[in-house]
């Protein structure tokens, strides 16, 4: 008997994936022809630390969904821009903790135009109810991936722009 095989062109990880990559490439390019020098990874770093400053990298690590080495380059490369200083911790000096410097934090007050932008070319000929329908659908494949159906934080990576 044979399996049904899965219909990759018509499942919906194909269809997240290309979105992504269609929104990052708009991203990019609206952050470069405004000269501002920054990845979108940089740009979630900055809008984490615009939440909360000073939170430590393990924290930040969980709150990006990054491996900690891959965090620390990223975080290596802000410093030598000056959009961020690491300053180790008084009580535990094993754990350092990450701040927005004061070029950090104009910078991120120049992408919000920018994702505000970016948002409304996105939605634009969606109505509220798809849209509301459709980010159901996203917290549930992320429930699915995550927890295998467990209830999952809030992730809102531009909540407050």
């Amino acid at each position: 008997m044979k399996k049904n095989p899965v219909d990759f062109e018509n499942s919906i990880g194909p269809w997240i994936g290309k979105t992504t990559k269609i929104v990052d490439y708009h991203m990019q390019e609206a952050m470069a022809s405004h000269g501002l020098d920054l990845s979108k990874e940089q740009m979630i770093v900055l809008k984490k630390l615009q939440d909360r400053d000073g939170l430590n990298q393990n924290e930040l690590a969980a709150l990006t969904y990054r491996d900690k080495s891959s965090l620390a380059r990223l975080l290596s490369k802000m410093e030598q821009k000056n959009y961020i200083i690491r300053k180790q911790c008084i009580e535990d000096r094993r754990i350092n903790k990450i701040f927005l410097t004061e070029k950090g934090e104009e910078i991120f007050r120049r992408t919000r135009p920018l994702v505000r932008q970016l948002i409304l070319m996105m939605e634009q000929n969606i109505s509220a109810d798809e849209k509301a329908t459709m980010i159901n659908i996203l917290k549930r494949v992320q429930s699915n991936l995550i927890g295998h159906g467990e209830h999952i934080e809030e992730i809102t990576p531009w909540k407050g722009l």
